[in-house]
């Protein structure tokens, strides 16, 4: 057999089974073998690209050279399966199993309420246990940084960290019971009532962790691992051939024939490159097995480290280190070790090589930019030899290249020691504090002659600001000789600037900001700089403070809530913190998603075709190609759709596929079907499209507004005379702000398999969505059949957000074409990428406003206009604008108002509802009017040019701290009191409103915490803080009546047993565990007794979607009906046998031929909205909530902390407090990325940029309040709905906004700096761009502006 075909069997183990697979493929990563090939479907498929954690495994391998075992975390979506021979995996699967016996570290994500829609749950369960491995007491840092790289879009991540901190050695105190409190604060003592506080978990409860119960490394890998003479390995795939050299000479060998052949560690470069863009490699080098490529020596110059070390090796090798030798000498191991720490995950770290890192040569790059600063080397090796080549600002040529040639491999990198007189430090910033590309990066060093203050040598190196690492070498020049001061890097910064230019379309985006970073960073450095020769003494003179990073450690939180009463049966499930009913499934892995569910005999993949043009009409699509590849079975177009090919709504229809002319990049114009997904991938991309561009798309909210493009109807309404009250007002201010949206970023993205069921056109849907309903209406309109031929199941949606409804149909729609015409079950499954670029967010926002208001700050008047950008089809916009303006009020009676809502009709992706739709839109932009109108009366009346006067500093921090005060007072006096009115004429009570904004004064302490922020603000000129307190009155339910109606089904079996069903889908939201709470009230049994299987169209028909924070209210009332009805009909059974068991009930009254089985039904509140009169009853009932954030924002950076953020939400009575403070905590954590940190960004042409975690950046761990608390308003009462609670999945989203004005505040404070007072606009999300440039820093003043309108931009301004 030639070398060529030759080919090997893969071994390895997965959860201590052994797995051969003879006929390996290159190109098959690890995650779909195990779920497709093992059934091991516990790890997920969340984004691809090693992003979001949600397919951690655990590897294991032995080093034979230490005779040790490593562990480690990985993504599976990047492993090749080729590189495991001789490693074990373990999957959540293989950790515990509620069939055997849970892992503690399972058991404790469960109780303590970690786990909400449970897809990302089995990630953040293998995450902890690879760090557990390794350190069975961790430290909250190892904590951290172990699920730094796990996205959780539901729980807010506190109760996963409180649930996990009970493992390390700090957490192992009472600070660990979720209550805040601490025995090492000296607060032993604790009155009787404080000790009643109902908690939501206990630790003591808890497994215990027994390092000694873990699987056991096979001993099979080890005798294979120690074998004399490893063999190279060789496996071929369709396409790829994989080849693993087990010795050095051979590696070069291999490179040396194949020199375009690229080496692969980690796959966390190439593997990205082959998935996303379509790189086909037709030989894979995997030098794994190469000892010497792994190979550490330390000589008297410094440490040669392997270039084949991971990036986690190299930071454990720097951690050893440091402590060996004087600090003098590992300056630039403490850089490189800091700056390891903020690159990628742990998982991408385990895998990434440092070898990789360097020749990966990205422009952005961390570590480069410090190697090159530091002087470092490689040693690359060829068939010609060895030699030694510096890693300078010659080594990197071009994007992604370097001064190697291609046969040559790097075998190792030396990092020098540091010298006496020698700083090194790594400065960076990016898009989130954690797990994220930087913005820009640098690596700074600086020598200075013995004694003296005068600089020997310099080196300054940034990523970030060109196609490569840059050096700075004119900078340098400018610093070198001369003695470091102000007036050296005075002319440092001005030479910098002029270096480092970059044009204003220059990819990435973001040039002032990028531009002002380089100044800003080598600021830092400065100060950093100083504060080490003040210590040698080398200088005397005073210093600006000095530069400490942003606090980052997670305290413990408080979660108030109230007990049940104490007559209450302890067998009543009602108001207790019950555990949400699938948690112990959902850390398992054993919970089964739409994509789990097993593959069927014949089954079918879809993968979609979409437009790349924004507004052109097509001219040709031919299939042809496409049709010839291997497994592609049909393709599906507009033409084969047998029933409706369009979806209506407000009069516009929305085609399935369109036909003849796209309006947007993203549309769907065709579908491939094959008989796997690689293949019906490939035949997606054989499908080739002609169009013929039509003139001036339309993709802003201005260009939409100049040309009249609008979704009719626009809606309007006017309270009292507005034109006349601003004849009598005070002062008027007019303002503008803008809003960006926001992608859902559901961790399950769209999923779907439509089963034919063989006769009677019928079919079975299983998939992930909010309305099942709906999907049986669209497709049976698709297929022309009857709605009772298509059943509907959702078991459980992995988060949907409001963004699993209108798209979902359609994808629906066109995957049940697919099964009709080809007779056979087709499964379609989105990639993270079609996901966002497909089914579009949250509406972006242009808003304005006039206000008018008094000197006693009442605001008497206010006229509005929104205009939200709903994209190309009108999908729910014109709702979202409609409910945009029942929120104008917010909490403020307001005698004079008006607004004005419109939908723009674009050429981007159409967006849809997102929790919260539209009041988040409206929270912000009516907070913000009333902070500018704060602002406005604190304004100096003698506002004077900057001065350096110490003097006018203190007089504008008495003037900002008023001004932060009479916020505060602005709202209150504007608030609603006694009996109201809304200005769409409906009455309520605010009296709960007032309550929750005076407790969240007392319990976040916001008037000592005020005065406390000045003073911190006035003692820093580079780190401000803010603080900001936010009302909200947010109505519950449709406002369009019929879907506020709900039905159940109650079956009780002969054993007892209770089957619920209902019309709500769980979604992460608790609705099962709720209607499980109320069954088991109503029928007076356990709630082991009850079980919910799934949402079905077969079992409920007719049902509403779940949405609107409404679920519970209305399915609660069904499933309480049904069980009223049953537990009536065992009446008369009970009073024969009152001493009877349940069970003994149950069967006698089947014997006695009494119905075991019910329905339930809730009408709903008839509630409605007339346009034209202005009036209506749209709410059955309002939820209130206040919050109070207090951030630090670095002013050079625009990088901010949430110091501390402290919830008070009216919610009734709780149906269960852990279900809704973990809804709470989620729902704040996503409107803080709304408002703080998520963009997306669009090219010139309409394409989407941000389509991956990678790109776009929703909170991670890293983002959390770092004292998060919660408090449900005591003694609340809601006569409107179930047990009186009250609806609370969307309201808290929108109190992110007390986040941004925070940030606000913090912003002013900066600008009072450079003498700047009074108003100013902050558009959101207030980035770190966005925030650093408000700030105006002498840096930022620094950056020429560019001329709107001389350039392209890279993206546009949506």
């Amino acid at each position: 057999m030639s070398a060529e075909t030759e080919r090997d069997a893969l071994c390895f183990f997965v959860n201590g089974k052994k797995v051969t697979e003879e006929h390996a493929d290159p190109e098959t990563m690890l995650l779909p073998f195990l779920r497709q090939k093992m059934r091991l479907t516990g790890t997920k498929y969340g984004c691809g690209g090693g992003g979001c954690g949600a397919c951690t495994v655990m590897v294991s391998r032995y080093q034979p050279a230490t005779k040790t075992i490593i562990h480690y975390s990985a993504n599976a979506c990047l492993l090749p399966l080729c590189q495991l021979h001789g490693a074990a995996i373990t999957t959540v699967e293989g950790v515990g199993s509620t069939k055997t016996r849970l892992h503690p570290v399972q058991e404790r994500i469960a109780k303590a309420h970690g786990s909400q829609c449970g897809f990302c749950t089995p990630g953040m369960v293998m995450s902890m246990y690879a760090l557990l491995r390794n350190k069975p007491q961790p430290t909250m840092e190892d904590l951290t940084q172990a699920l730094a790289g796990n996205l959780c879009r539901c729980t807010g991540y506190r109760p996963i960290v409180d649930g996990y901190r009970t493992f390390c050695q700090e957490g192992n105190c009472c600070q660990a019971n979720g209550d805040g409190k601490c025995c090492l604060n000296g607060n032993e003592e604790t009155d009787e009532h404080e000790q009643e506080k109902p908690r939501l978990f206990g630790k003591e409860e808890f497994l215990p962790l027994d390092p000694t119960q873990e699987l056991i490394f096979p001993p099979e890998l080890i005798l294979m691992a120690e074998k004399a003479k490893p063999q190279t390995l060789t496996f071929h795939g369709e396409r790829m051939r994989w080849v693993s050299p087990a010795s050095l000479e051979e590696l070069v060998q291999l490179k040396t024939r194949h020199p375009e052949a690229p080496l692969v560690m980690g796959n966390t470069n190439i593997g990205p490159d082959i998935k996303f863009k379509g790189v086909l490699h037709p030989l894979i080098i995997s030098p794994t097995r190469v000892v010497e490529l792994f190979a550490v020596s330390q000589t008297p110059e410094g440490v040669w480290v392997g270039a084949g070390c991971s990036l986690s090796e190299l930071h454990s090798l720097l951690e050893k280190l440091v402590p060996q030798f004087p600090e003098e000498k590992t300056e630039l191991f403490r850089a490189l070790e800091q700056q390891l720490g903020n690159l990628g995950s742990q998982q991408i770290r385990n895998v990434a090589s440092l070898g990789g890192h360097i020749v990966s040569a990205y422009p952005n790059s961390d570590l480069n930019p410090v190697l090159a600063a530091g002087s470092c080397k490689v040693s690359v090796i060829s068939s010609g030899g060895r030699r030694e080549v510096l890693i300078n600002q010659d080594f990197f040529v071009g994007f992604g290249k370097t001064i190697l040639r291609p046969e040559e491999i790097v075998a190792s990198v030396f990092i020098p020691f540091t010298r006496k007189g020698e700083f090194v430090r790594a400065l960076r910033q990016a898009a989130r504090k954690e797990v994220s590309f930087p913005t820009v990066t640098s690596g700074m060093r600086v020598l200075f002659s013995e004694g003296s203050r005068a600089v020997q040598d310099v080196s300054l190196y940034f990523g970030g600001v060109g196609p490569t690492t840059v050096r700075a070498s004119k900078t340098c020049a400018a610093i070198i000789s001369r003695p470091w001061d102000d007036e050296t890097l005075s002319r440092a910064y001005d030479v910098l600037l002029d270096e480092l230019t970059l044009p204003p379309s220059a990819p990435g985006g973001k040039v002032e900001f990028r531009r002002s970073l380089t100044l800003s960073l080598l600021f830092k450095f400065n100060l950093e700089v100083l504060h080490k020769l003040k210590e040698m003494n080398l200088i005397t003179e005073e210093l600006p403070e000095k530069m400490l990073p942003l606090p980052k450690e997670i305290q413990p939180s408080l979660q108030e809530f109230h007990p049940v009463p104490k007559d209450q049966s302890e067998q009543d499930p009602v108001g207790r913190p019950i555990m949400h009913r699938s948690a112990f499934s959902q850390a398992t892995g054993e919970a089964v998603y739409c994509d789990d569910i097993p593959r069927t005999d014949g089954e079918l993949f879809l993968v979609l075709v979409t437009s790349s043009r924004a507004h052109a009409k097509i001219t040709e699509l031919d299939v042809r190609d496409a049709l010839q590849l291997p497994g592609v079975v049909d393709v599906i177009m507009a033409k084969d759709i047998p029933g409706k090919k369009v979806r209506s709504m407000f009069g516009y229809d929305e085609e399935l596929l369109a036909e003849d002319e796209v309006s947007c990049v993203g549309q769907m114009l065709c579908a491939v079907v094959a008989d796997t997904k690689a293949h019906a991938k490939r035949g997606a991309a054989a499908v080739k499209i002609s169009y013929e561009d039509l003139p001036d798309p339309i993709f802003t909210i201005e260009e939409a507004v100049e040309k009249s493009s609008f979704f009719l109807p626009h809606r309007t309404f006017e309270k009292g005379n507005v034109t006349e009250a601003f004849k009598n007002i005070d002062k008027v201010y007019e303002g503008e702000i803008r809003m960006g949206g926001q992608e859902h970023f559901y961790m399950e993205t769209h999923s779907m398999l439509v089963v034919p069921v063989g006769e009677e056109k019928e079919f079975n849907v299983y998939i992930s969505t909010q309305w099942p309903t709906l999907i049986q209406d669209v497709i049976a309109e698709t297929l022309n059949i009857p709605s009772n031929r298509i059943t509907t199941h959702v078991k459980r949606v992995g988060g949907a957000f409001g963004g699993k409804v209108m798209k979902t149909s359609i994808l629906a729609s066109i995957t049940s074409v697919a099964a009709w015409k080809t007779g056979r079950a087709v499964r379609c499954v989105l990639e993270r990428g079609e996901d966002m670029l497909i089914t579009g967010g949250r509406h972006p926002l242009l808003a304005k406003y006039k206000v008018g208001f008094m000197n006693d700050g009442r605001i008497m008047a206010a006229d509005m206009q929104f205009y939200v950008n709903a994209g190309n089809t009108v999908d729910e916009s014109v709702l979202v604008t409609e409910k945009i303006l029942l929120h104008v009020d917010n909490a403020y009676k307001i005698p004079n108002l008006r607004g004005l809502a419109s939908a723009c009709r674009t050429n981007l992706p159409s967006n849809t509802a997102f929790r919260g739709f539209g009041v988040p839109q409206t929270l912000l932009v009516v907070e913000s009017m009333v902070n500018d109108v704060a602002m406005a009366l604190g304004r100096p009346a003698d506002e004077v040019a900057p001065q350096s006067s110490s003097c006018l500093y203190k007089t504008i921090y008495i003037k900002l701290c008023l001004t932060s005060s009479l916020i505060v007072q602005i709202r209150e006096v504007n608030m609603y009191r006694g009996p109201s009115v809304t200005h769409y004429k409906f009455e309520f009570s605010p009296e709960n409103l007032l309550r929750c904004w005076e407790e969240c004064k007392i319990k976040s302490d916001y008037s000592s915490r005020r005065q406390a922020i000045a003073q911190f603000n006035q003692q820093n000129r580079w780190k401000k803080r803010g603080i900001s307190m936010v009302p909200i009155k947010y109505g519950i339910a449709f406002s369009e009546g019929f879907l506020n109606q709900a039905a159940a089904l109650v079956h009780i079996y002969k054993d007892g047993s209770v089957l619920v069903s209902h019309g709500g889908a769980e979604l992460g939201q608790g609705i099962h565990t709720k209607m499980q709470q109320v069954a088991s009230r109503e029928l007076h049994v356990p709630s082991s007794k009850i079980y919910i299987s799934e949402t079905s169209t077969s079992s409920v028909p007719n049902t509403c979607p779940s949405a609107a924070s409404f679920g519970t209210d209305a399915n609660g009332m069904a499933v309480k009906n049904a069980c009223e009805t049953l537990y009536q009909r065992l009446e008369p059974i009970r009073k024969k046998s009152p001493k009877g068991s349940w069970e003994s009930w149950v069967r006698d009254a089947f014997f006695e031929k009494i119905s075991l089985s019910a329905t339930g039904f809730h009408r709903g509140p008839d509630l409605y909205m007339d346009w034209d009169k202005m009036e209506g009853q749209p709410y059955a009932y309002f939820t209130f909530g206040v919050c109070c954030s207090e951030v630090e924002l670095d002013v050079l950076t625009g990088d901010y902390r949430t110091v501390r953020t402290d919830l008070v939400v009216d919610i009734g009575k709780s149906v269960n407090p852990c279900v809704d403070i973990g809804q709470i905590e989620g729902a704040f954590m996503q409107g803080l990325g709304l408002y703080t940190l998520e963009e997306l960004k669009f090219s010139p042409s309409g394409f989407l940029y941000t389509r991956g975690p990678s790109q776009y950046k929703i909170p991670a761990l890293c983002d959390v309040p770092l004292r998060f608390n919660v408090c449900l308003l005591p003694d609340a009462d809601n006569p409107h709905a179930i047990y009186s609670s009250k609806g609370i999945g969307e309201p808290v989203l929108a109190l992110g906004t007390s986040v941004f004005l925070a940030i606000k505040d913090a912003v002013a404070a900066a600008r009072s700096e450079s003498g700047l007072v009074g108003t100013f606009r902050l558009d959101s999300p207030a980035t770190p761009e966005r925030a650093c440039l408000a700030c105006t820093s002498p840096f930022t003043q620094k950056i020429p502006a560019s001329e709107p309108g001389s350039f392209r931009p890279w993206a546009l301004n949506i």
